[in-house]
């Protein structure tokens, strides 16, 4: 798939983020791409760096990416991995799951995507500094590419594999704002100022060693993508417009019991706004539709065949009708 395939893929399921679908879509195809190339030529491998607040669609970008291009992928949290005992061997069990997910195939494995979540906790904590620091180590081995040999005898080439880590980093912003910007480049009157703006608003290397993350392992991540947050008309856009948007989801769901569910545009606005007082993104709202329908999905199944619950608000009970009967 070319870059604009894929990021028409993710627009049917990703509400927003546009600048990080486009440089997530461009880094899938240049990694695959270079694959083909003699081994002389090829460029290093490029892993990424998802940055955004929680609830934003890191995760989401990843699953559906893997779906487009029909790849295995696993993920990890980073924080489980610091605390663990044995990382290698943890690793070694992430290696073993992406195996699993490619069918037990080790070639399709070895193309694979492994999406490691909260790589930001590994720094952001000075009293488990220690612990971070050595996951960036042990990882590093495994997202440079090397062959893995598994304790079951298997062995697992990782130099095809893409690398996605993602992270909140709180306070980042901060640490961009406070360094020296890229001012001394715009010295000609035929400077793009568009593209002087957008170095100098890119998140660099030297900001995530000031955060905490080391130089090797920041090396490896040559890729940052930035995801914003999440405003009111997102929100609003995320529970009806995707393929599998939660309205989409939950309408389904009212079908199999033969009833039809609708819901109308100032409830979905007042789901929004619970939603960002909350302060996590998008992952409040599967809570918040369990919320509203709860009670009716309990009494659903006792309904007769053909009943039409319809929200008008969410502090209301839903109008409910049948084929039978008018309005």
């Amino acid at each position: 798939m070319k870059p604009r395939d894929i990021v028409r893929f993710l627009d049917q399921h990703v509400v927003g983020q546009d600048d990080a679908k486009r440089t997530l879509a461009v880094a899938i195809y240049s990694h695959y791409r270079r694959l083909t190339l003699p081994e002389m030529l090829a460029p290093n491998k490029a892993n990424v760096l998802l940055i955004g607040p929680t609830g934003t669609g890191k995760t989401l970008l990843c699953t559906t990416l893997a779906r487009a291009l029909d790849l295995p992928q696993v993920m990890a949290d980073a924080t489980a991995l610091a605390q663990s005992r044995y990382v290698g061997e943890e690793l070694d069990a992430l290696m073993v799951r992406l195996i699993e997910r490619a069918g037990g195939d080790l070639e399709k494995a070895g193309r694979g995507i492994v999406f490691i979540d909260e790589i930001d906790k590994l720094a952001a904590e000075p009293e488990r500094a220690g612990a971070g620091r050595a996951v960036q180590h042990a990882l590093l081995k495994i997202m440079e590419g090397s062959l893995i040999r598994l304790a079951d005898g298997r062995t697992v080439d990782t130099r095809q594999m893409l690398f996605i880590c993602g992270g909140a980093f709180v306070g980042i912003e901060r640490i961009r704002q406070e360094r020296r910007a890229y001012g001394f480049i715009g010295t000609s009157p035929d400077d793009d100022p568009r593209i002087i703006e957008r170095l100098n608003t890119r998140i660099k290397p030297t900001d995530l060693f000031e955060y905490g993350l080391i130089p090797e392992f920041t090396g490896r991540l040559p890729i940052v993508a930035q995801l914003h947050g999440l405003d009111r008309t997102a929100l609003i856009r995320i529970m009806q417009e995707p393929q599998d948007s939660l309205y989409r989801q939950f309408q389904a769901l009212f079908a199999l019991d033969g009833a039809a569910l609708s819901i109308a545009p100032p409830v979905f606005a007042q789901l929004a706004d619970l939603a960002l007082e909350f302060k996590v993104g998008a992952r409040s709202l599967r809570g918040l539709f369990e919320e509203l329908l709860g009670p009716v999905l309990y009494a659903l199944p006792d309904e007769a065949p053909g009943t039409h619950f319809h929200f008008d608000s969410l502090f209301a009970a839903p109008k409910k009708t049948n084929a039978g009967q008018a309005g």
